[in-house]
Protein backbone atom coordinates (compact mmCIF):
# COMPACT_ATOMS: atom_id res chain seq x y z
CA UNK A 1 0.00 0.00 0.00
CA UNK A 2 1.35 3.58 -1.10
CA UNK A 3 0.32 6.56 0.62
CA UNK A 4 0.76 9.76 -0.87
CA UNK A 5 0.77 13.36 1.71
CA UNK A 6 0.70 17.03 0.47
CA UNK A 7 0.91 19.26 2.68
CA UNK A 8 1.25 23.32 2.82
CA UNK A 9 1.33 26.28 5.81
CA UNK A 10 0.26 29.83 5.46
CA UNK A 11 0.60 33.05 7.97
CA UNK A 12 -0.68 36.39 8.01
CA UNK A 13 1.99 38.36 9.49
CA UNK A 14 5.65 36.09 10.35
CA UNK A 15 4.53 35.98 13.61
CA UNK A 16 0.55 36.16 12.63
CA UNK A 17 -2.77 34.36 12.24
CA UNK A 18 -1.80 31.14 10.48
CA UNK A 19 -3.17 27.86 9.15
CA UNK A 20 -1.85 24.24 7.74
CA UNK A 21 -3.59 22.39 5.37
CA UNK A 22 -2.73 18.15 3.78
CA UNK A 23 -4.32 16.36 1.55
CA UNK A 24 -3.56 12.42 2.04
CA UNK A 25 -4.60 10.05 -0.39
CA UNK A 26 -4.47 5.86 0.52
CA UNK A 27 -5.46 3.40 -2.44
CA UNK A 28 -9.04 4.53 -3.27
CA UNK A 29 -9.55 7.32 -0.64
CA UNK A 30 -8.82 10.91 -0.04
CA UNK A 31 -8.91 12.86 3.21
CA UNK A 32 -8.13 16.46 3.73
CA UNK A 33 -7.04 18.09 7.00
CA UNK A 34 -6.39 21.38 8.33
CA UNK A 35 -6.45 24.13 11.42
CA UNK A 36 -5.54 27.20 12.18
CA UNK A 37 -3.42 29.09 15.29
CA UNK A 38 -3.66 32.33 16.09
CA UNK A 39 -0.27 33.50 16.20
CA UNK A 40 2.49 31.78 14.66
CA UNK A 41 4.95 31.66 11.41
CA UNK A 42 4.92 29.75 8.27
CA UNK A 43 7.82 27.44 9.30
CA UNK A 44 5.73 26.32 11.90
CA UNK A 45 2.30 26.09 10.17
CA UNK A 46 4.67 23.76 7.63
CA UNK A 47 6.19 21.70 9.92
CA UNK A 48 2.57 21.41 12.11
CA UNK A 49 0.81 20.15 8.85
CA UNK A 50 3.34 17.20 8.36
CA UNK A 51 3.07 16.17 11.53
CA UNK A 52 -0.30 16.13 11.78
CA UNK A 53 -0.83 14.32 8.37
CA UNK A 54 1.90 11.74 9.48
CA UNK A 55 0.00 11.28 12.65
CA UNK A 56 -3.18 10.38 10.87
CA UNK A 57 -1.32 6.94 9.01
CA UNK A 58 -1.27 4.83 11.68
CA UNK A 59 0.34 1.16 10.19
CA UNK A 60 4.38 1.95 10.23
CA UNK A 61 4.91 -0.69 7.86
CA UNK A 62 2.93 1.85 4.96
CA UNK A 63 5.45 3.47 2.03
CA UNK A 64 4.44 7.41 2.23
CA UNK A 65 5.54 10.12 -0.09
CA UNK A 66 5.25 13.65 1.21
CA UNK A 67 5.42 16.08 -0.76
CA UNK A 68 5.57 20.43 0.06
CA UNK A 69 6.87 23.59 -1.43
CA UNK A 70 8.94 23.50 2.33
CA UNK A 71 12.71 23.30 1.56
CA UNK A 72 12.89 24.51 5.22
CA UNK A 73 10.63 21.12 6.41
CA UNK A 74 12.71 18.52 3.73
CA UNK A 75 16.02 20.45 4.83
CA UNK A 76 15.48 20.24 8.41
CA UNK A 77 13.71 16.25 8.36
CA UNK A 78 16.64 15.03 6.18
CA UNK A 79 19.89 16.81 7.05
CA UNK A 80 19.66 19.51 9.67
CA UNK A 81 18.25 17.85 12.78
CA UNK A 82 20.54 15.18 13.12
CA UNK A 83 23.30 17.67 13.86
CA UNK A 84 20.85 19.53 16.07
CA UNK A 85 20.48 16.63 18.35
CA UNK A 86 24.21 15.54 18.73
CA UNK A 87 24.75 19.42 19.77
CA UNK A 88 21.97 19.28 22.45
CA UNK A 89 19.54 21.42 20.01
CA UNK A 90 21.84 24.21 19.30
CA UNK A 91 22.79 25.23 15.96
CA UNK A 92 25.97 26.30 14.63
CA UNK A 93 25.95 29.65 15.45
CA UNK A 94 25.02 28.29 19.33
CA UNK A 95 21.39 29.64 18.98
CA UNK A 96 18.47 27.46 20.26
CA UNK A 97 16.85 25.47 17.39
CA UNK A 98 13.65 27.27 15.99
CA UNK A 99 10.61 25.39 16.37
CA UNK A 100 12.79 22.70 18.26
CA UNK A 101 9.14 22.01 19.91
CA UNK A 102 7.73 20.82 16.44
CA UNK A 103 11.13 19.23 15.28
CA UNK A 104 11.36 16.82 18.34
CA UNK A 105 7.83 15.77 17.77
CA UNK A 106 7.69 14.84 14.15
CA UNK A 107 11.46 13.69 14.54
CA UNK A 108 9.70 10.84 16.84
CA UNK A 109 6.85 10.51 14.09
CA UNK A 110 9.29 9.96 11.46
CA UNK A 111 11.59 7.66 12.99
CA UNK A 112 8.26 5.26 13.13
CA UNK A 113 7.56 4.94 8.99
CA UNK A 114 9.14 4.39 5.56
CA UNK A 115 8.93 7.99 4.14
CA UNK A 116 10.29 9.65 1.04
CA UNK A 117 10.27 13.25 1.26
CA UNK A 118 9.56 15.16 -2.34
CA UNK A 119 10.31 18.80 -2.83
CA UNK A 120 7.39 20.45 -5.26
CA UNK A 121 7.53 24.35 -6.17
CA UNK A 122 4.81 26.42 -4.80
CA UNK A 123 2.46 28.14 -7.06
CA UNK A 124 3.27 25.88 -10.17
CA UNK A 125 -0.19 24.43 -10.51
CA UNK A 126 0.65 20.80 -8.54
CA UNK A 127 -3.02 20.01 -7.43
CA UNK A 128 -2.34 18.29 -4.57
CA UNK A 129 -0.31 21.46 -3.43
CA UNK A 130 -2.54 24.11 -4.59
CA UNK A 131 -5.30 22.42 -2.40
CA UNK A 132 -3.17 22.01 0.57
CA UNK A 133 -2.51 25.87 -0.09
CA UNK A 134 -5.84 26.91 -0.71
CA UNK A 135 -6.84 24.82 2.68
CA UNK A 136 -3.91 26.49 4.82
CA UNK A 137 -4.94 30.14 3.18
CA UNK A 138 -8.45 29.63 4.03
CA UNK A 139 -7.71 28.89 7.81
CA UNK A 140 -5.33 31.68 8.32
CA UNK A 141 -8.06 34.15 7.22
CA UNK A 142 -10.35 32.73 9.54
CA UNK A 143 -12.24 30.97 7.32
CA UNK A 144 -13.77 27.12 7.94
CA UNK A 145 -13.31 25.24 4.50
CA UNK A 146 -15.18 22.28 3.92
CA UNK A 147 -12.76 19.21 4.29
CA UNK A 148 -13.02 15.97 2.04
CA UNK A 149 -13.46 12.76 2.88
CA UNK A 150 -14.15 10.14 0.14
CA UNK A 151 -13.33 7.76 -2.67
CA UNK A 152 -10.51 8.91 -4.90
CA UNK A 153 -12.43 8.71 -8.23
CA UNK A 154 -14.88 11.40 -6.47
CA UNK A 155 -12.18 13.64 -6.20
CA UNK A 156 -11.45 16.53 -8.00
CA UNK A 157 -9.27 17.05 -9.48
CA UNK A 158 -7.26 14.18 -9.91
CA UNK A 159 -3.80 14.05 -7.71
CA UNK A 160 -1.55 11.58 -8.88
CA UNK A 161 -0.92 8.68 -11.55
CA UNK A 162 0.92 5.94 -10.72
CA UNK A 163 2.35 8.21 -7.92
CA UNK A 164 3.65 11.27 -10.16
CA UNK A 165 1.70 14.57 -9.10
CA UNK A 166 -0.74 16.08 -11.56
CA UNK A 167 -1.62 19.42 -12.22
CA UNK A 168 -4.79 20.43 -11.89
CA UNK A 169 -5.85 19.89 -15.61
CA UNK A 170 -4.83 16.28 -14.66
CA UNK A 171 -1.84 16.51 -16.62
CA UNK A 172 1.59 15.45 -15.54
CA UNK A 173 2.83 18.28 -13.51
CA UNK A 174 5.80 20.20 -14.02
CA UNK A 175 8.47 20.10 -11.49
CA UNK A 176 11.03 21.83 -12.64
CA UNK A 177 11.99 25.10 -10.92
CA UNK A 178 11.73 28.77 -12.02
CA UNK A 179 15.21 28.90 -13.37
CA UNK A 180 17.65 27.08 -14.78
CA UNK A 181 21.00 26.57 -13.71
CA UNK A 182 22.51 28.58 -16.97
CA UNK A 183 19.76 31.50 -16.34
CA UNK A 184 20.60 31.88 -11.93
CA UNK A 185 23.70 32.24 -13.36
CA UNK A 186 22.90 35.00 -16.17
CA UNK A 187 20.38 36.72 -14.03
CA UNK A 188 20.37 39.28 -11.70
CA UNK A 189 20.66 38.37 -7.93
CA UNK A 190 18.35 39.46 -5.24
CA UNK A 191 21.10 39.77 -2.65
CA UNK A 192 24.10 37.47 -1.75
CA UNK A 193 24.37 36.38 1.83
CA UNK A 194 27.41 35.36 3.74
CA UNK A 195 28.44 33.02 6.99
CA UNK A 196 31.61 34.41 8.61
CA UNK A 197 32.57 33.27 12.00
CA UNK A 198 28.93 32.17 13.21
CA UNK A 199 27.72 35.78 11.60
CA UNK A 200 25.37 36.08 9.03
CA UNK A 201 25.33 39.39 6.57
CA UNK A 202 23.07 40.14 3.49
CA UNK A 203 24.83 42.04 0.83
CA UNK A 204 23.16 44.00 -2.05
CA UNK A 205 26.22 43.32 -4.38
CA UNK A 206 28.47 40.97 -5.19
CA UNK A 207 31.47 43.27 -4.68
CA UNK A 208 30.18 43.82 -1.13
CA UNK A 209 29.97 40.15 -0.54
CA UNK A 210 32.87 39.17 -1.88
CA UNK A 211 34.95 41.51 0.47
CA UNK A 212 33.49 40.63 3.19
CA UNK A 213 34.71 36.68 2.50
CA UNK A 214 37.74 36.56 0.62
CA UNK A 215 40.84 34.86 2.27
CA UNK A 216 38.55 33.75 4.77
CA UNK A 217 36.54 30.53 5.83
CA UNK A 218 33.37 31.17 4.81
CA UNK A 219 29.73 30.69 3.35
CA UNK A 220 28.13 32.46 0.51
CA UNK A 221 25.55 31.80 -1.73
CA UNK A 222 23.37 33.92 -4.13
CA UNK A 223 19.75 34.36 -4.08
CA UNK A 224 17.47 35.52 -6.96
CA UNK A 225 14.51 36.36 -4.69
CA UNK A 226 13.79 37.08 -1.37
CA UNK A 227 12.18 33.68 -0.48
CA UNK A 228 15.33 31.93 -1.57
CA UNK A 229 16.89 34.65 0.60
CA UNK A 230 15.60 33.59 3.55
CA UNK A 231 16.09 29.98 3.10
CA UNK A 232 19.50 30.43 2.30
CA UNK A 233 19.45 31.93 5.82
CA UNK A 234 17.59 29.65 7.30
CA UNK A 235 20.11 26.86 6.04
CA UNK A 236 23.14 28.85 7.41
CA UNK A 237 21.69 29.00 10.87
CA UNK A 238 21.63 25.15 11.01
Amino acid sequence: MEIYIFTDGASKGNPGPGGWGAVIQVDESVVEHGGREIETTNNRMELTAALHALQHVKNSRQNITVFTDSSYLINGITKWIFGWEKNNWKTKTKAGVLNSDLWKRLRTVVSEKNITWRYVPGHHDVAGNERANDIAESFALGKSPSLYKGEASLYTPKLLSEGIPLDRSERIASLKKDSSTKSRKAGSAFSYVSLVDGKIEIHKSWDECKGRVSGKPAQFKKAMSQAEERIIVDEFKQ
